[in-house]
């Protein structure tokens, strides 16, 4: 069982995630899975990652100690991970983590000789509506996720905030804990001077729920009031030609850029937006306070988590009003009455991974 002493004893851990990085679709969820199994392989940890299929990728893969197993597609992956647990998992492994992505794998039900802790980044509520049709987004938001939540009523369950813990609360979960995200500030950019122009910066996939539309017309917005502003946009997604095809002067559409170059362009802008529907963290708010820049984003679950620790400014999640913050934020950067933008909220990944072990067995 993984409990308080798990850092000296030596556990067989299995990770269900419904994607690994290799995934064309990969995210910060898998950003965090493979940092976490690193630093578990590292205390001595035994970890095998179970994901679905990729094109060109083999079914089985040793990554640097961490064993992948690739089976299944978007649906089918959850069929294929209680099938290879019922065949081939039972008795293999201490401690199981069933990671939450919408849709959970089941693990409660079907994993009864080791300890299941569940890993959700956040719930899907509002994103439903915006992900699928109307009719599958009723029914996925009213029927199918409270169904599946129900099933982990008394597991111990890990999120990444506050507003995380209270969303899952509400679907009548038990044992929710918050451990923090991790992050490691890999390149110190803080000193690189700010664009001479005001500078917005929107990073994301653009796509619905991060509504980066919003980003736009709220720049639309401040232009009235600060015509020589510009936006920078940096991401890909379901939405990148709609955007293009309709940004205006003083936007600019850069798609996916290398990690160097895109720090550089966060570091040297004035402030970062941040206007999904919902996030677990908002993780690129942190990454923005690290080398210096700030950030204005809409109050919704954790995205107020993120922003208001890293001293950045909330607004109701609404472009008119996004603008209006923005236009704030330049007069009191002008003015020099502006807190500097704050790490905090996170911890380290070593910590992070301890902390994903340190759960009482009696939860």
């Amino acid at each position: 069982m993984a409990t308080q002493s798990s850092s000296t004893s030596k556990l067989r851990i299995l990770i269900f995630n419904w994607r690994d990085l290799a995934h064309p679709l990969a995210g910060g969820a898998e950003v965090y899975t493979h940092r976490v199994a690193e630093e578990w392989i590292k205390m001595g940890h035994e970890v095998t990652l179970f994901c679905s299929s990729v094109a060109g990728e083999p079914e089985r893969e040793n990554l640097n100690g961490l064993k992948i197993i690739r089976r299944g597609g978007k649906h089918s992956v959850y069929r294929e991970a209680k099938k290879y647990y019922k065949l081939e998992g039972r008795g293999k492994y201490d401690l199981v983590i069933d990671e939450v992505n919408t849709r959970p794998f089941g693990a409660p039900k079907w994993v009864n000789d080791a300890q299941v802790i569940a890993l959700i980044h956040q719930v899907c509520r509002e994103v439903w509506f915006h992900q699928v049709s109307i009719l599958v987004a009723l029914l996925g938001r009213f029927f199918l996720e409270p169904y599946w939540l129900r099933a982990y009523r008394d597991t111990n369950v890990v999120t990444l905030s506050s507003s995380s813990k209270k969303s899952l609360e509400l679907y009548g979960l038990l044992n929710v804990r918050i451990v923090p995200v991790g992050f490691e500030n890999r390149i110190n950019l803080s000193k690189i001077e700010k664009s001479e122009k005001p500078t917005i910066i929107f990073v994301g996939r653009l796509s619905s729920n991060k509504r980066p539309d919003h980003a736009i017309k709220a720049f639309r917005h401040l232009q009235r009031k600060i015509p020589d502003a510009k936006l920078l946009i940096i991401g890909s997604g379901p939405m990148s030609k709609k955007l293009s095809r309709h940004a205006h002067s003083g936007v600019e559409m850069l798609g996916r850029v290398a990690n160097d170059e895109r720090d550089f362009l966060i570091a040297s802008s004035h402030v970062l937006v941040i206007t999904s529907v919902r996030e677990g963290w908002g993780m690129v708010v942190t990454e923005a306070a690290a080398v210096g820049t700030a950030s204005v984003g809409y109050e919704v679950d954790g995205i107020r988590d993120s922003v208001s620790s890293a001293n950045g400014f909330l607004c109701d999640p609404d472009p008119r009003a996004l603008g209006d913050s923005l236009a704030q934020y330049f007069h009191m950067l002008n003015e020099k009455c502006l807190t500097p933008p704050s790490v905090s909220g996170v911890l380290p990944w070593d910590v992070v991974a301890k902390e994903l072990l340190n759960f009482d067995s009696k939860g």
